[in-house]
């Protein structure tokens, strides 16, 4: 059976570009999910892991410069630096799952998905909803 993730408006943070990201990573974990459904090997591991390690971080970026252009580290420094710790743990998660692929370990696919699924989602429900209505009460000042 296919782990996929089913995009719902509890997802949406109401910051738009945040929300494009998410879908994209919903859509992208959903692909990833049918591709190691039907071909769970060691180089399709390292492509799926690499484009989402990519991806990710490119996604992390534009978190981390709304952070900045909204001074939320300022206005919340705690919630601010979870949420920076968040994306450091994910992407050294990642970046040992991609090391471990290399060394011929390989993750078994629903574990990675498991994770995937289990960490987007608590962290969209959680720190980046958080996140979303900081710059919503922000923007309508």
């Amino acid at each position: 059976m296919t782990q996929t993730l089913t995009w719902n408006d509890s997802f949406a943070t109401g910051v738009a570009e945040i929300d494009e990201q998410h879908m994209i990573l919903v859509h992208t974990l959903n692909e990833a999910a049918i591709k190691l459904a039907a071909d769970p090997s060691l180089s399709n591991l390292d492509q799926i892991t690499r484009d989402l390690l990519s991806y990710a971080l490119y996604h992390f970026e534009t978190e981390e410069e709304l952070m900045h252009q909204y001074s939320y580290e300022a206005a919340s420094d705690d919630a601010a630096a979870q949420h920076l710790e968040q994306h450091r743990s994910f992407s050294a998660r990642i970046v040992a799952v991609r090391d471990a692929i290399k060394a011929g370990n390989l993750m078994p696919p629903g574990e990675l998905l498991a994770f995937l699924n289990d960490w987007l989602t608590n962290h969209i429900l959680n720190t980046d909803k958080q996140f979303g209505a900081f710059i919503l009460a922000r923007q309508s000042r």
